[in-house]
């Protein structure tokens, strides 16, 4: 089933169910669209509109990057289900059979790369909503604050999918490596995301 065609009452019930997926890499791409949406909505509140029209090219270039953007979080939901099967494949294997370490390895570093994709989508995103925040709409300025939240939260859930897997994995420096790439996007996004959030929250009491 692709779950990014199904309804959200669907998808809701699936998550909550105990099926294999979709599960928080799933759940994670979808709530970076949704956030990447609300900063894009900024931009369309934004194009044609006389008191913007000095930011209009860029605008208009951010909407098609984030148009995008949100595909590719959608496209994420069905792969991060096709990342995981080989790994619960993987966990099914008898213990005593000898391939098990070998392909139990392989289907965990296979499960990172998807949501290690959507922190990097998440990164993306909030660069992009940073500029609706500052020069869009500001009658819609809290969606662009919305819109920051939401992939912050998207970024922060899809490493747990990550440092879940890495902490099993034997290849330590393979573990390291894709640790260290998530922790670095987490130290400068969740600031950035934190920083648009409050500049929008503060401005409201100005």
């Amino acid at each position: 089933m692709d779950f990014a065609q199904g309804s959200c009452i669907d998808f809701v019930k699936v998550l909550a169910s105990s099926e294999p997926v979709p599960g928080g890499g799933g759940a994670s791409a979808l709530v970076g669209a949704i956030g990447t949406a609300l900063g894009n909505m900024v931009g369309s509140l934004t194009v044609g509109k006389k008191k913007y029209a000095d930011v209009e090219a860029e605008i208009i270039a951010l909407k098609a990057k984030c148009d995008g953007l949100q595909d590719m979080f959608l496209a994420q939901i069905a792969a991060d289900a096709k990342g995981f099967e080989p790994l619960a494949k993987a966990y099914g294997i008898p213990k005593d059979d000898p391939n098990r370490d070998k392909i139990l390895e392989e289907a965990t570093i296979t499960a990172c790369q998807v949501p290690i994709r959507i922190m990097e989508l998440a990164c993306e995103a909030l660069d992009a909503i940073a500029v609706f925040a500052e020069k869009g709409s500001r009658l819609a300025v809290s969606d662009a604050g919305c819109g920051a939240v939401c992939v912050k939260a998207a970024l922060q859930a899809a490493s747990l999918n990550v440092f879940i897997n890495t902490k099993t994995l034997k290849d330590r420096k393979t573990a390291e490596e894709m640790n260290q790439k998530c922790l670095g996007m987490l130290d400068k996004y969740c600031a950035m995301a934190d920083g648009i959030f409050n500049s929008v929250k503060d401005g409201f009491f100005k």
